[in-house]
């Protein structure tokens, strides 16, 4: 049986190969002025000059604004710019929805929150697109150029189905469809799907700036279960089945301890609570203090063990902790990992928590139509 080809995904802006290289360079390394971009990037200053002019008409790239520090014309530093156009990124948890804008120049232009309780894969996307058009015409981006969707899908890719996604249970209505083509045709826009635990692993390397000092990093996602994010050479690592840092896999049995948000709320509920979500756990910081820390302390351990065999396998240059469990538990096990001995003379990779708390997934799923569209992959 001969499979179905998969639809591309297509950009209304194609740019070429140096055009990439440029704003891939300036998107990892930050704002630089043409003569640094010509040596770092080993290029003629001649050729730089004309594709930036390009890249500046096209909207994609900036001059910003210097003050003169010596004698004679400064140097004028490249931006990306967020005239070009913008994106989205979408996320259904149980019981709401989240969606923001972010403009190419990674800028954050919005943020939105609702209740949202459907498994219906299209009564997602048509949601989505109530609130883009609403969005967009409330932030007067009507009319800018829409760069594409992500969405950030909380399940694996089976075996047996490697264009589908083997959803949480809440969601088992999105698995036996192709996602993006699904929300393609009913969006009538280009949409990108890819892990929430992958997203946030984007976003928060990005967010950090590591991309200027490290090429890799690896990322522990903690939020209804645990899950993981491998970044070499500055982009997702994906795998051969496109499954790379699915970590949770590591913790099958749902009924013994895991480092994951639904087993800090039956911790919680064991110890007295009434907890029914997630979500209600950062109304109860200061009341469960002491069973949260107790579970802190446990799951940081288990959670060390995945950052001792992925130190040992990849190497990376930095580690991530992120999730979508409340940010001052994330900071918990954060600072517990970084006073734990390391079993190594080799050098410690620094240990960053998000910033962005669960918005790290919308954001990294916004991220992914502007990442495909100037990162160059063989």
């Amino acid at each position: 049986m001969v499979p179905t080809m998969q639809r591309v995904r297509k950009s209304p802006l194609l740019l070429t190969t140096d055009q990439k290289r440029i704003l891939w360079h300036i998107r990892t390394q930050g704002p630089m002025p043409r003569s640094r971009l010509a040596d770092e990037l080993g290029m003629h200053n001649a050729a730089i000059t004309r594709l930036a002019r390009e890249l500046i008409n096209l909207g994609c790239l900036d001059e910003l604004d210097v003050q003169a520090t010596q004698r004679g014309r400064p140097l004028v530093p490249l931006g990306l710019s967020g005239r070009v156009g913008y994106a989205a990124g979408a996320m259904a948890h149980p019981g709401w929805l989240e969606l923001v804008l972010v403009d190419f120049a990674g800028q954050v232009l919005v943020r939105h929150a609702e209740p949202f309780d459907s498994p219906d894969p299209r009564a997602f996307i048509e949601r989505i697109s109530e609130k883009l058009q609403a969005l967009a015409g409330r932030t007067s981006l009507i009319g800018s150029r829409f760069l594409g969707l992500g969405v950030a899908v909380p399940g694996f890719v089976p075996a047996a189905h490697p264009r589908r996604r083997w959803t949480t249970q809440w969601l088992a209505g999105w698995r036996d469809i192709d996602l993006p083509d699904f929300f393609e045709d009913c969006l009538g826009l280009p949409v990108w799907t890819e892990n929430e635990s992958t997203l946030a692993g984007l976003a928060d390397f990005h967010d950090h700036g590591l991309a200027r000092d490290f090429s890799s990093a690896l990322s522990l996602f903690v939020g209804h279960g645990v899950g993981g994010c491998i970044v070499s050479r500055r982009d997702i690592l994906s795998g051969e089945f496109g499954n790379a840092g699915d970590v949770g896999q590591l913790f099958p049995d749902l009924d013994k301890p895991r480092p994951s948000g639904i087993d800090l709320v039956r911790e919680i509920n064991a110890a007295g609570g009434n907890l029914r979500s997630l979500h209600e756990v950062a109304d109860g910081l200061e009341v469960h203090a002491a069973v949260i820390d107790a579970w802190v302390e446990r799951a940081t351990e288990q959670l060390l063990t995945l950052v001792y065999s992925g130190f040992a396998w990849i190497d990376p240059g930095a580690i991530l902790v992120t999730g979508s469990i409340p940010q001052p538990i994330l900071e918990k096990i954060g600072a517990r990992a970084r006073l734990a001995p390391w079993p190594s003379a080799r050098a410690r990779p620094p240990i960053h928590v998000t910033k962005l708390g669960s918005w790290a997934i919308p954001i990294g799923a916004a991220l992914l139509p502007m990442h495909d569209l100037i990162v160059i992959r063989a």
